[in-house]
């Protein structure tokens, strides 16, 4: 069972302000942005797509601090809010130990893919500060957006509610009621989607759908280089349905390409998982699905 005691007790980091991060450069990312800026007054710093990192000059002067957002990674000063599978059967590495991921911190593995954490990083955010779920439907779209929760709440019942139980003691009921109907799938194609539209904060589907209408998740995916106006309106639109303040955005300095690859799993066990991560420089991965990983190396980060 994970408590909030305990995750605060070991994640001590979670309780200071005035903390500097990095995010994932999507949706997902930046409603954690918005959220830990407005309740803890974070800093935010950087961007990272699971390619390419986007710095400022103070996250490069703080990078031995920084918090990674979304994300996990595995340079051992790298402390990080993540919620991608990253144990490999019985192995992970040790820096992991230093990730507040759920999957971790119920020791769920590739083995276990069908019970990996179906929420969002915002959401489990939510729950251990114990924030309170607004009212009103724009809103609740905002949170239940990230990482497409509500078509997962739709379509993996059972896991959902396992891990409902889990996170408890919250008003979890408020957040998704009338989530699994016809009624909400229209409300996301007449209201909803069109609304993300209009601002340019999609970028594309994923293969993930409705139950109801079979409306496919729409991404938004943001590139730091030219997206700065979308960023900026989805920070507007928080500000506006979650009465969350605006944060500072940071003022990129500088550029670190990296390059992803996926690899297959078996690959990866005959290996061994230690073996692989040495011998590539790997710098993050995830286990994306039963069969594969994807992982990014830099060549030099300094």
């Amino acid at each position: 069972m994970i408590s909030r005691k305990n995750i605060l007790n070991k994640f001590k980091w979670l309780n200071d302000s005035n903390r500097s991060f990095v995010i994932s450069a999507n949706y997902d990312g930046l409603i954690c942005a918005s959220f830990l800026s407005h309740y803890l007054n974070w800093k935010l710093v950087g961007y990272y797509n699971m390619e390419n990192i986007w710095i400022s000059d103070s996250g490069i002067q703080n990078k031995k601090d920084l918090i990674w957002v979304d994300l996990d990674i595995l340079p051992a000063s790298g402390r990080t809010l993540g919620g991608h599978i990253v144990q490999l059967e019985n192995n992970m590495p040790a820096s992991f130990n230093f990730s507040c991921n759920p999957n971790i911190l119920l020791n769920i593995s590739n083995k276990d893919f069908r019970n990996k954490y179906p929420l969002s990083t915002l959401t489990f955010l939510m729950w251990i500060f114990n924030i309170e779920i607004p009212q009103k439907d724009f809103a609740k779209f905002l949170i239940l957006h990230s990482d497409a929760i509500w078509l997962k709440y739709q379509r993996y019942e059972k896991n959902f509610n396992n891990w409902l139980k889990v996170l408890d003691n919250y008003n979890w009921s408020t957040l998704f009621n009338n989530i699994d109907s016809l009624a909400y799938d229209q409300k996301v194609d007449q209201i909803f989607y069109p609304s993300l539209i209009d601002i340019g904060a999609t970028s594309g589907l994923s293969k993930l759908q409705s139950k109801y209408l079979k409306i496919k998740s729409k991404e938004s995916k943001f590139n730091p280089d030219w997206d700065e106006d979308v960023i900026l309106n989805l920070l507007n639109l928080f500000a506006e349905h979650l009465s969350w303040n605006p944060l500072a955005l940071p003022n990129i300095n500088k550029k670190i390409n990296g390059k992803k690859y996926s690899i297959n799993i078996d690959k990866v066990i005959n290996m061994g998982l230690s073996n692989f991560i040495r011998k590539n420089k790997i710098f993050s991965y995830a286990i994306t699905s039963p069969k594969i990983i994807k992982y990014t190396i830099f060549d030099i980060i300094k």
